[in-house]
């Protein structure tokens, strides 16, 4: 008996649930996020949420069917291992795409931060090195 169609079943449900799953808790906590950075814009920061989580799920989905290929499992063992080395690799590039996407959301809050900055200082006095201070010598 050839287990690959229950494994493919069953890599099916639970990368699908999984990454509806993901999507929604990002969506629920990336608006407050994008919220704050676009203040004074509410229906930009809904449209770039649901645009980052249209993008989550092509990604993650596309991803998860590349994953889907062909390969023998003969016994229920192999077939276990296998699926647990599928979910594997889907779970480690989900991980990794959700910390770069935390990386462009804190990039894109240090933009929105930054021009609320005040303006740099102008120096009120110069510290002498040490290196100066020998040549000076």
């Amino acid at each position: 008996m050839n287990y690959l169609v229950p494994v493919y079943v069953t890599y099916s449900a639970i990368s699908i649930a999984l990454v509806v799953w993901l999507a929604r808790t990002l969506f629920h906590n990336g608006e407050v996020f994008l919220e704050d950075v676009f203040e004074d814009n509410h229906r930009l920061a809904q449209s770039v949420n649901r645009l980052l989580v249209i993008g989550f799920y092509m990604a993650n989905l596309g991803y998860a069917g590349l994953l889907l290929q062909a390969e023998s499992a003969p016994d229920a063992v192999t077939a276990v291992e296998l699926l647990v080395r599928k979910l594997g690799i889907l779970l480690l590039s989900l991980a990794a795409l959700h910390f770069l996407n935390m990386y462009v959301f804190y990039r894109i809050r240090r933009r929105a931060t930054a021009s609320v900055l005040p303006p740099p200082v102008i120096p009120h006095a110069q510290v002498e090195t040490a290196g100066a201070l020998a040549r000076k010598r």
